[in-house]
């Protein structure tokens, strides 16, 4: 998603103006170790290869670690994007460390390719870690191409994805017992050790202590489930002191309910419901095995949810707003309709009546606030919500800030007809309502 711009240098520039100065630092330390003069040239590629695939593997765990400063001012959407594709690259550096290394050893020794290759593997210390690893890595890329996600369950990709710890642990044990840029220089030593550390402490803090540290302070637990249409439900939650949760209209939570056979599925559900410090509460459609069974939830039963995460958040410099919302996307769009004062446009898209979640909500929200609703209802077409008909809802589209959530499909064609209307980019703002990819 696109974050709201704040003064100064983004969140972004100081993310790659960090990456950039470590990226000189791994440079600086690799040509003071003397490997240029003392090693082949195949050698050379592949200890830097090995030394940016490390570095930009670090990068990739500060990007899922969901630090809230890098998650506030990127957005889990930017994020994911970023890691996904910084893994590609990651998987290339390693296969290209792997080849070069042997190629520069075989050359060194005279000895053929294939025979230079098991030695590595079988002879040298901690290398066959490093191998492991390195199967590891590909089949979590395998798995992250986007043909092979749309045929996994999402607790299946996940279990896969998991293991990508466990090469980072395999990869590091080998480097730190094995690589001349670990072993060669106490600098180089610490450099890489507090690199890892601090990747691996900002997982373990922002993953893992600061959820049980919210859910055991605010002990959340279903307090109802209702019924909005034959495959929608809305499920209200409470618990204690939740008028300290940092919750904001337009966010989400990754919500586990606690139930014997379903306790450690994780889902990403937006707030359907402006967060009143009493209670929250989000609208899911039934899409699956997934979301389906949220039916059944009886009351009590208790909750486990991570964040609140996303910057898909309305700005008091906000004036003049345009909210477009699609299918069950509907439901952030409507906590921030709840939230926002000013001249707000709120546009609903939905292929028929049926499916308009919500929209009595909606009529009552504009009515109270002062917004313009429009209900554009119709089979999916490329003349609604075109630069022509955008325009013809809104004529000062051009003047307001745009937030648009929705299914992937209709928020980037929407996104499109955006950059048709001369939009400022900094103006738009954007969440898929669909599984991070």
């Amino acid at each position: 998603m696109t974050a709201t711009r704040p003064s100064g240098l983004t969140t972004a520039q100081w993310l790659l103006a960090l990456l950039g100065l470590n990226a000189m630092w791994v440079t600086d330390l690799f040509v003071m170790d003397g490997g240029l003069a003392r090693d082949n040239l195949l050698t050379v590629l592949g200890r830097a290869t090995g030394l940016y695939g490390a570095l930009l593997l670090v990068f990739q765990l500060v990007l899922i670690a969901r630090v809230p400063w890098l998650e506030r001012g990127l957005g889990m959407d930017q994020l994911t994007r970023w890691h996904r594709w910084t893994g590609f690259w990651v998987l290339w550096l390693v296969l290209a460390h792997v080849v070069f290394i042997t190629l520069g050893y075989a050359a060194s020794d005279g000895s053929p390719l294939v025979d230079e290759l098991g030695t590595l593997v079988f002879d040298t210390q901690d290398v066959l870690k490093a191998t492991v690893a390195t199967i590891l890595l590909i089949g979590v890329a395998v798995t992250s191409a986007r043909a092979a996600r749309r045929r996994m369950r999402y607790e299946t990709w996940h279990f896969v994805h998991l293991y990508a710890y466990l090469a980072v642990i395999l990869g590091f044990l080998h480097q730190v017992t094995t690589g001349a840029d670990f072993v060669g220089s106490p600098i180089a030593t610490a450099y890489w050790w507090t690199l890892y550390g601090a990747a691996l402490g900002a997982i373990l803090l922002a993953r893992l202590l600061l959820p049980l540290w919210r859910n055991g302070r605010h002990r959340l637990k279903v307090q109802t489930v209702v019924k909005e249409s034959p495959n929608v439900v809305s499920v209200y939650i409470t618990g204690r002191r939740l008028h300290e949760l940092p919750a904001r209209a337009g966010q989400f939570f990754l919500w586990r309910f606690l139930t014997r056979d379903r306790w450690w599925e994780a889902h990403p559900y937006s707030l359907s419901a402006m967060p009143d410090g009493r209670g929250l509460r989000i609208t899911v459609k039934a899409l699956g095995d997934g979301s389906s069974w949220l039916r059944t939830l009886r009351p009590g039963t208790r909750v486990f949810a991570e964040g609140p995460y996303g910057s898909f958040t309305s700005n008091p410099a906000h004036r003049k707003v345009l909210l477009i919302g699609g299918g069950v996307g509907i439901t952030p769009v409507r906590a921030l309709l709840e939230e926002l004062r000013g001249d707000v446009v709120a546009v609903y898209r939905a292929n028929q009546w049926e499916d308009t979640v919500l929209a009595n909500e909606l009529r009552y929200l504009a009515e109270r606030t002062g917004a313009r609703l429009h209900m554009v209802v119709g089979p999916p077409d490329n003349w609604l919500l075109s630069a022509a008909h955008l325009v013809s809802l809104v004529p000062d589209v051009r003047e307001r800030n745009v937030f648009v959530c929705g299914p992937p499909g209709m928020t980037e064609a929407v996104m499109t007809t955006l950059r048709e209307l001369a939009v400022p980019a900094d103006q738009c703002h954007a969440e898929r309502f669909a599984f991070a990819a």
